[in-house]
């Protein structure tokens, strides 16, 4: 087993981790919304996708998928559908806050409308139907592994890039989730809200904008 590899690769992908993206904002805004298990549920479901593409990286799928005009349209459309689809909906949320804010009929009531299945599969889905994810990790494992690797290393680094990754996000999910903390940032509620739903739109034009301009 490679050793010094490993400590490569865990370190590029703890450096990837900590740079905040779709997964960061999502996690943010359900741990500061929603109950700890819907913030861990999405922090797991983010953490098992990317075992999804690091395993697909490793056995070459990806590259395939990559390569082929057609399929990676197709993966390129439907992330950019998705993100899209969820950052409409954190703006609308915001604006319905400020709107029944303006008419006096907001509720004071903290309701968890999301549940925890839900949670995983929003965090499943943001990262997997991300085509930034397929490219990185594409990138990483063919810059860092070469194709006579022992599959010992490669298994070796799926189950190091899942435990970091699971780390991570669970760690920024129970930090969040605290009641005190909830309570700090309820306030904050919409803004986070309107930042996370731009910054998931602004993604999904820029994958637009790739596949139509």
């Amino acid at each position: 087993m490679n050793i010094e590899l490993l400590i490569t690769s865990a370190l590029m992908h703890t450096v990837a981790l900590a740079s905040p993206g779709p997964d960061f904002a999502l996690v943010v805004k359900l741990a500061s919304q929603e109950s700890r298990q819907v913030a861990i549920a999405a922090a797991c479901g983010i953490a098992f996708s990317i075992l999804v593409h690091t395993v697909l990286s490793l056995t070459g799928v990806s590259l395939v998928i990559e390569s082929s005009q057609t399929l990676f349209f197709i993966v390129q459309l439907l992330g950019s559908g998705y993100l899209a689809w969820i950052g409409v909906g954190a703006i609308k949320s915001a604006l319905k806050h400020w709107r029944d804010k303006y008419r006096g009929t907001l509720s004071e009531n903290s309701s968890h409308d999301v549940s925890v299945k839900q949670g995983f599969m929003q965090g499943f889905y943001t990262n997997l139907l991300n085509p930034k994810a397929m490219v990185f990790f594409i990138t990483l494992i063919s810059v860092i592994i070469s194709p006579e690797e022992t599959t010992s290393t490669k298994v070796a680094i799926a189950v190091i890039f899942l435990s970091l990754s699971l780390l991570w996000f669970v760690f920024i999910a129970l930090i969040l989730s605290k009641p005190n903390v909830q309570q700090k940032v309820r306030n904050a509620t919409p803004i986070i809200n309107l930042m996370t739903g731009i910054l998931f739109v602004n993604v999904a034009l820029v994958i637009a904008s790739r596949l139509f301009f």
